[in-house]
């Protein structure tokens, strides 16, 4: 009898202690799982072509056609738009927007694409085309701006004539600087040759057509806003803090006279 009883007892104890150290292992993984979720990353870095985050979610503009930009904007650019994260001026707020408008269209086109302060390029997402960008931040501004916005999309033959346009308009507002200023002693002296006369960097080479050919399409006043605000590896006003913007315009004017 007392041997039976010893074995029950022996038995419950197994059988308890089995049951904590199932209830143990169970709340082991709840915490691991807890923790993962904690420390999962933000976000993804996506490589041009890839699918992942919201880069697949954005729709193509690649077609010709019209671009949905409250699509675009939805999925990408409304986390810091709508909640004014980071600084970001809100969707609707006119007096956030009043300064920025005032630059122009083109120049808040050039800040999306190219990213500024605390906006990364492309909103983040690098999938995403000039047009669907252009789109996204027309939609943004749209309740704030005053005027009609340019239309985004419409085709291969139109965006070649733009292309082309606005080449001519670069080439001549380069030929034609108003502002009096010899940009290429500006060039010599502002250390923009330590980049340009060599490549570094990727920097194009002055006098280097085919390097300079796609920037020049962009437009003159994308290059200046490149020069003025920084773009890729090159810092704002090449890393001469001291050079007023005229200044930059006028070396970057006489660049693009050296690329015709």
């Amino acid at each position: 009898m007392k041997s039976s009883k010893l074995m029950m007892g022996c038995l419950a104890a197994l059988g308890l202690s089995a049951g904590l150290a199932m209830t143990a292992q169970a709340q082991s993984d709840s915490e691991r799982e807890a923790i993962a979720e904690r420390l999962k990353p933000v976000g993804e870095l996506c490589l041009q072509g890839e699918e992942c985050g919201v880069a697949s979610a954005a729709p193509s503009g690649g077609g010709g056609g019209a671009v949905d930009g409250a699509e675009i904007y939805g999925s990408v650019c409304m986390a810091c738009h709508d909640t004014g994260a980071a600084g970001a001026p809100k969707r609707g707020e006119a007096d956030a927007w009043a300064a920025r408008l005032d630059q122009g269209i083109e120049t808040l086109y050039t800040h999306a694409l190219d990213g500024f302060n605390g906006m990364p390029a492309r909103g983040g997402n690098p999938n995403l085309s000039d047009d669907e960008v252009k789109a996204a931040v027309n939609h943004l501004v749209e309740p704030v701006y005053d005027g009609e916005l340019p239309e985004i999309g419409g085709g291969e033959a139109v965006a070649e004539a733009d292309t082309d346009d606005a080449a001519a308009e670069t080439a001549d507002a380069a030929e034609q600087s108003g502002n009096g200023l010899d940009g290429e002693a500006l060039y010599g002296s502002s250390g923009c040759a330590a980049c340009h006369g060599a490549g570094v960097a990727g920097a194009p080479v002055l006098g280097d057509a085919e390097a300079w050919g796609p920037r020049i399409d962009q437009g003159i006043e994308a290059l200046y806003q490149s020069a003025l605000n920084g773009k890729g590896a090159m810092p704002p006003k090449g890393g001469n803090a001291g050079l007023a913007d005229d200044e930059v315009t006028a070396i970057v004017d006489y660049m693009v006279s050296q690329a015709q």
